[in-house]
């Protein structure tokens, strides 16, 4: 199982452009952002110094969300904002260019806070459009769209498996996929050994914290390393995200080191 980073939730005290060689002194060999620019269209210098970043650490980029608004401020996405489109869709286009820069074939795409003043059948038009656009814009260098449900968002739509694969049958594109966050959908409720038995094979992504806290493996009630195991049999074979806030000085102390690479 190839376990990769997530340099958004974790390592931030360094900036984004030193967390790649952090991630690599740590034993891995992949990380994962969030969105890391500050714009939704970065400048090619922004580009280079990143894709570069990453080549000097001799880490893969295995993942990387779409332009997701204002995260610190509570957006968790722009994809179901109607009057957003314009916006979502040149993150979009920036997106493919940082792809082709570094290599990343998995992208988040966050479907966004309800609107109180929108029609909710609006809202979920523009995110099955938005969500197909993307679509085409990966799939021509073998891209993958994951959507994921997220707890801790009173207002964010997609809570569980069933709601994000209702949104999967109607986008109906072979590339866009399931994020399955295993802190989210346990802390929703999920099932997730049933989940895991019954879709694992297509799942798109895992990402991976302990609950309560959201903290490391081994610090909460989860069986998080058991449900890795059950899905590797059940047919996931991507990356394993650590996607958790640290709660120690050393965020992988739980993990030997030699099974992180």
């Amino acid at each position: 199982m190839r376990y990769t980073v997530n340099a958004s939730i974790m390592l931030t005290d360094l900036p984004v452009l030193e967390r790649p060689a952090a991630v690599a002194r740590a034993g891995f060999s992949a990380v994962e952002f969030w969105w890391p620019f500050p714009a939704t269209t970065p400048s090619e210098r922004e580009i280079e110094d990143f894709a570069r970043s990453l080549e000097d650490a001799n880490v893969q980029l295995t993942g990387l969300n779409f332009f997701a608004g204002d995260m610190p401020a509570g957006e968790r996405g722009v994809l179901s904002h109607p009057t957003r489109t314009d916006e979502f869709r040149r993150g979009v286009d920036s997106l493919v260019r940082v792809a082709r820069a570094t290599g990343c074939r998995a992208f988040n795409a966050l479907h966004g806070n309800r609107l109180p003043d929108v029609p909710v059948a609006e809202q979920d038009d523009a995110a099955i459009e938005n969500l197909r656009y993307a679509a085409d814009a990966v799939a021509v260098f073998g891209g993958t769209v994951l959507v994921e449900p997220l707890s801790g968002a009173s207002t964010y739509p997609l809570r569980t498996a069933a709601d994000v694969m209702a949104v999967l049958d109607r986008v109906n594109c072979p590339n866009v996929k399931l994020l399955a966050d295993f802190y989210h959908l346990a802390v929703n409720g999920e099932d997730v050994e049933a989940l895991i038995e019954r879709h694992a094979a297509e799942f798109g992504h895992i990402q991976l914290a302990d609950a309560p806290g959201r903290h490391e493996p081994g610090t909460g009630d989860l069986p998080l390393l058991r449900w890795v195991a059950r899905a590797h049999e059940h047919g996931y074979h991507g990356p394993v995200a650590l996607e958790y806030v640290p709660s120690q000085d050393d965020p992988f102390a739980w993990l030997p080191r030699d099974r992180r690479a």
